[in-house]
């Protein structure tokens, strides 16, 4: 299994309508990078689900429930999306703030490469990240 975190504009797409929804695509991602990492997700994998903008910080995690296929909305056929599903809220929303103030994460994509909407992170990244969002 892979992890990943994938980021949202909560005026778009929040942690409340995914909620409410439950399985919603992950569609519009335009970036070359970002769309080679949904290429490889798998159903099963797990994700941060991370609202940009303001709030710019970690909501909880989903899990792919359908790989990579075709965006409807790109007319070109170059892009395409995966289906997710919320698994779990975070009881204290991680900031990007602490993340990048935190020596054990300037490794991660999110921190060195931080417009890409969709990012890969290693398994130590992702126990850590899940312990500070669970309230640990």
């Amino acid at each position: 299994m892979n992890h990943w975190l994938i980021k949202t504009e909560p005026d778009c797409w929040s942690w409340d309508e995914q909620i409410k929804n439950k399985v919603t695509f992950w569609d519009g991602v335009r970036n070359y990078q970002a769309r080679n990492n949904l290429k490889i997700m798998e159903v099963g994998d797990l994700a941060f689900f991370y609202h940009t903008g303001d709030e710019r910080r970690i909501m909880g995690i989903v899990e792919v429930v359908k790989p990579y296929y075709p965006d409807p909305s790109d007319a070109l056929g170059q892009f395409g999306m995966v289906d997710v599903k919320a698994v779990s809220p975070f009881s204290r929303p991680v900031t990007l703030k602490e993340i990048k103030e935190d020596s054990r994460f300037q490794h991660l994509l999110l921190v060195r490469q931080s417009r890409l909407s969709v990012v890969p992170i290693d398994e130590k990244s992702w126990e850590e990240l899940n312990e500070m969002g669970k309230g640990g």
